[in-house]
């Protein structure tokens, strides 16, 4: 409380919305606001708050809407993506969706005219938006091979549910979640591979043994922004599964209560952990919490390598197959949206998991369906087995449909990738991430080379250019990559990033084919 003669402190913009409305009240207003449509809308309405449902809207394309899903786990079955490619198929415009690096997907092109209906389809399939965007927590990832990994630790399909739920309140709207001071990223890995990008997360939860029981170490305060990008740090806590949801709790009411909210550039979680340091922030999570928390174990069980699981393996279950399946820079349309629901029922179980690499999983394969499987002409264009540096390419939405994106990105990070694979061999994948503005949705600061839109200078014209990152690492010993160039012109890139392949990847330039001399120019020396 602000004591007499204390001036309150100032809220900013952002503040002032959240204070004046709470976002999930346009849940029942839905019917009202596409009636007037968006130009009639109120701008603070339709520019943020609701985002509070997943509904984005995008200045570059006037009065279209872009729809984040939430999918825990990036777990989605046959019939709920057929309800989402009728979605893209019906409602919009572009005509497209993107796989993000959150294990979800977004759909591109929606009118607040028909998102009535979208909504009420959304939940006859199960599925939800809410609480996708602006200042709450993001979707949960989990091990992408929960249930199938033969070398899993903790199944952790049901925690990313019930933290979801929880956070949600099973998917209707949860005001006491609804007002964190800025977004919050929560993964939770069950497998010994890093798949998650833990270090990532402002909370994550790492597999440990502690007295020969399986449970979690807890990092906290990972992020990225255009002033920080650090890695989690831990909390020195271990929690058994059952209390996994308790913790988040904890944690995430620690942080709305007590997070920075003055300058939301420094309203991240990690500001708050600098501010009072890991042992303070441990002990406030303990009074919310409500009891001592314990110890963590002394080592994970974490082998901190990053695995894509792209191609076909086998699972635990004797029998049955994993596809993962490369989706070039993750963007799918309606039919291929279509197809992907139809092979996953056809030849696995119906189900199909999205990576944080913007690819799939369709699990479950029997080894007798296998061959049919791989002759799927959908499989010719979405590989089992990539070239190397398409492989492990990631990119941002870009200037197409992102307001803050300085460059167009996926399909220049496309038609880039193929141009180098034309032109060079490479033997190792190679991480490439593009992002379109220091945001680092494309997260280039932990790419072997990371590419962040910007603007440069051309024969005296300002064009689209890239800063360029090199040195980033995921996993173990993870380390933030260094910008070793700037405002190169995206025009003049590709000699640039070949360079760089050869002196540090060990990157070889293709053979010509050899010129055909006709006969009569060859000459046979007589001596």
């Amino acid at each position: 409380m602000t004591q007499a003669g204390e001036s309150k402190p100032t809220l900013n913009k952002f503040e002032k919305i959240k204070a004046e409305k709470d976002g999930l009240v346009l849940k029942q207003e839905l019917d009202y606001l596409a009636s007037i449509g968006w130009e009639a809308m109120d701008e603070a309405d339709r520019d943020y708050r609701l985002r509070d449902l997943g509904l984005f809207y995008r200045t570059v394309t006037p009065g279209k809407f872009m729809l984040r899903m939430r999918l825990a786990n990036g777990i989605i079955i046959a019939s709920q993506m057929r309800a989402l490619a009728e979605i893209v198929q019906q409602y919009g415009d572009e005509s497209n969706a993107d796989i993000t690096t959150r294990q979800n997907i977004q759909l591109r092109g929606v009118r607040i005219e028909d998102v009535p209906d979208i909504f009420k389809k959304l939940h006859q399939y199960g599925l939800t938006s809410v609480q996708s965007g602006v200042d709450n927590v993001r979707n949960i990832t989990g091990s992408p091979l929960a249930g199938i990994d033969p070398d899993e630790l903790i199944d952790t399909r049901g925690l990313c549910r019930m933290v979801q739920d929880m956070i949600t309140n099973n998917g209707e709207g949860n005001p006491a979640m609804v007002n964190l001071p800025r977004k919050f990223n929560i993964a939770i890995a069950g497998c010994k591979d890093n798949s998650v990008h833990a270090e990532l997360n402002d909370l994550a939860f790492i597999p440990a043994y502690k007295n020969d029981t399986i449970g979690f170490n807890v990092i906290v305060g990972g992020m990225f922004s255009p002033k920080l990008c650090v890695a989690a740090i831990p909390l020195n806590v271990w929690v058994s599964p059952d209390d996994v949801v308790a913790l988040s709790k904890a944690v995430l009411l620690t942080y709305r209560n007590h997070g920075l909210r003055a300058n939301r550039q420094k309203s991240r979680l990690m500001y708050l952990i600098d501010k009072w340091g890991i042992e303070e922030f441990r002990a406030q999570v303990e009074t919310q919490i409500g009891h001592p928390l314990e110890i963590a174990a002394e080592k994970d069980e974490f082998m901190w390598n990053k695995y894509d699981h792209i191609g076909v393996s086998k699972q635990k279950q004797p029998g049955l197959n994993f596809a993962g399946v490369h989706i070039p820079i993750g963007r799918l349309y309606a039919q291929d949206m279509f197809d992907l629901a139809r092979m996953a029922e056809v030849y696995g179980t119906g189900e199909i998991r999205f990576t944080v690499e913007q690819n799939l999983i369709i699990p479950n394969i029997p080894d007798s369906r296998l061959e049919p499987f791989l002759k799927e002409p959908l499989l010719e264009r979405f590989s089992l087995n990539p070239e190397n540096l398409s492989r492990r390419l990631v990119s941002c939405t870009g200037s197409q449909f992102c307001g803050f994106a300085l460059i167009e990105t996926k399909n220049r990070a496309l038609a880039m990738i193929k141009a180098l694979e034309a032109e060079l061999t490479v033997e190792q994948p190679v991480r490439i991430h593009w992002t379109g503005c220091p945001n680092s949705c494309g997260q280039p600061q932990v790419a072997d080379i990371g590419l962040m839109g910007t603007k440069g200078r051309k024969n005296g014209q300002v064009v689209e250019a890239v800063d360029i990152w090199m040195g980033g690492k995921v996993g173990f010993e993870a380390e933030l990559g260094s910008r070793i160039m700037k405002q190169i012109p995206c025009d003049d890139l590709k000699p640039v990033l070949k360079d760089l392949l050869i002196e540090h990847f060990g990157a070889k330039q293709k053979q010509s084919p050899e010129r055909f001399v006709p006969q009569e120019f060859l000459t046979v020396s007589s001596n």
